[in-house]
């Protein structure tokens, strides 16, 4: 058997440090196992596969090992997207009828990881619980040995493709000359916009614009507040109408208002599903159980249809195709479009913003200000010994609460409501509290972290 690490088998992807957990032999024997994995699948004897990847200093030399065992199975045929976000691969493996697809990425992990996106036809995510475990059983099995070269290999550059499909629905030329800052943290969403300059009437100042897998500016995770303290500067400088944030692998996009502050991913959310709701009543829209009241009220308010989901993307794509939904998003800046293949799709939402800026000639603080009706706590981690017993007694603690477990505890009061869930990948758990005011925000929130303090030392 491979001594391959089992911890680099996550939830929703495969991921680790290079090379020591991630490498070349690792990146062979994930594409053996993916090739078999997707003839058994798919039951085709020809197979096309995407492969795309992220500019992280090892992605290359993981996409040249991962291509050289694809090729090793016969009738595989491999679409070699290059340098590309993992949005643009969902869109590849869809919008040009393939079998399946990989981003080589660790999305916005610091420098040393990497990993392996994967998903099958239609873009659909391959999960722990929809082919990873399958993948993962393959991979230890696999002989190491030479093989003969079968497949073949087609080189596609797809940015026009992508950024055209993103804008088929905007006329873009009514957009106003808005000032907007966008920092891609020296990462691989950095490609697509000096392309979407010459495309739209805007000034942008692009914010880290050259490729660099060191990152060395700052991580490309834009939920961390500190990664946003050169955009939220420059937009304030440059007293512009707004800036934007993608991570490494481009799936997540974060806003920034004109004066320089940050939007919840929920806040967004909102706002877009009255815009979408507008023309398209009575449509279902997720989102994730960690979001706003003011969401699902917006929703409703809307003539639209909220349908709560689990937080992860492969869970709420999965129940965005069950319910045909429209829209969909998380508080995480993941955002979801049924006309966009049930995936992430962060130029439309950046598009729609900038539509919703121009026909309303308002700003964009304004315009977020009605959907900030309550105190909401973000998402507070805590490291802890024992999650399950933690839960338990707080789920005793409060069960005067309207309970919902579809991720964790979500226990609903008259004034607040929390989320306590745990990870899947770590000894964490991450709680959410949201109130009707100020002060009973930070009164639950103190009580519930000495609760959980006193648990886990106990």
């Amino acid at each position: 058997m491979t001594k391959i690490s089992k911890s680099i088998f996550k939830a929703y992807d495969i991921r680790g440090i290079y090379p020591k957990e991630i490498n070349e032999k690792v990146a062979f024997l994930v594409g053996r196992a993916f090739g078999n994995f997707l003839k058994i699948c798919s039951k085709k004897r020809k197979i096309k596969i995407a492969i795309g990847r992220d500019n992280r200093i090892s992605s290359l030399n993981l996409a040249k090992k991962l291509k050289e065992s694809l090729l090793t199975h016969d009738q595989i045929e491999i679409f070699d997207l290059g340098l590309c976000t993992t949005p643009m691969m969902y869109f590849s493996v869809s919008h040009f009828n393939l079998d399946g697809g990989i981003e080589i990425t660790a999305s916005h992990n610091p420098p040393e990881y990497n990993g392996f996106k994967m998903v099958k036809e239609n873009s659909f995510p391959i999960g722990e619980k929809s082919g990873l475990r399958k993948i993962k059983s393959f991979v230890f099995k696999e002989k190491e040995k030479k093989f003969a070269k079968k497949g073949k290999i087609k080189r596609k550059n797809i940015i026009k493709d992508y950024l055209d499909f993103n804008l088929k629905d905007f006329n873009f030329k009514k957009f106003s000359p808005l000032k907007v800052v966008i920092d891609t943290a020296n990462a691989v969403p950095g490609i697509l916009i000096e392309k979407l300059s010459k495309l739209l009437p805007l000034k942008i100042y692009h914010l880290f614009p050259k490729l660099d897998g060191n990152f060395p500016n700052h991580n490309p995770d834009p939920l961390i507040k500190e990664n946003l303290k050169f955009l939220r500067e420059k937009v304030k400088k440059e007293k512009a109408d707004l800036g934007v944030a993608f991570d490494g692998d481009g799936d997540r996009i974060v806003f920034v208002d004109e004066k320089g502050e940050i939007i919840s991913g929920d806040l967004i959310l909102a706002l877009i599903s009255k815009v979408i709701l507008s023309k398209n009543p009575n449509q279902k829209i997720l989102y994730d159980i960690r979001s706003s009241n003011i969401v699902r009220e917006t929703i409703l308010e809307n003539k639209g249809i909220p349908i709560v989901s689990r937080i992860g993307h492969s869970f709420i794509k999965e129940k965005m195709r069950k319910e045909n939904a429209i829209f969909g998003g998380e508080l995480s800046g993941h955002y979801y479009s049924r006309d966009h293949y049930f995936c992430e799709a962060p130029f439309f939402v950046f598009f729609k913003i900038l539509e919703i800026l121009s026909e309303t000639k308002k700003s964009l603080s304004h315009l977020i200000k009605p959907f900030k009706k309550y105190f909401h706590s973000g998402e507070i981690n805590f490291r802890v010994k024992n999650k399950k017993e933690i839960m338990e007694k707080l789920k005793e603690k409060y069960k005067r609460g309207k309970l919902t477990q579809i991720d964790g505890i979500r226990i609903d009061f008259k004034d607040w409501w929390f989320l306590l869930r745990p990870s899947n990948t770590e000894p964490v758990l991450r709680l959410v509290i949201e109130a009707k005011k100020e002060n009973i925000l930070k009164e639950k929130e103190k009580e519930i972290k000495n609760l959980i303090f006193s648990i886990n030392v106990a």
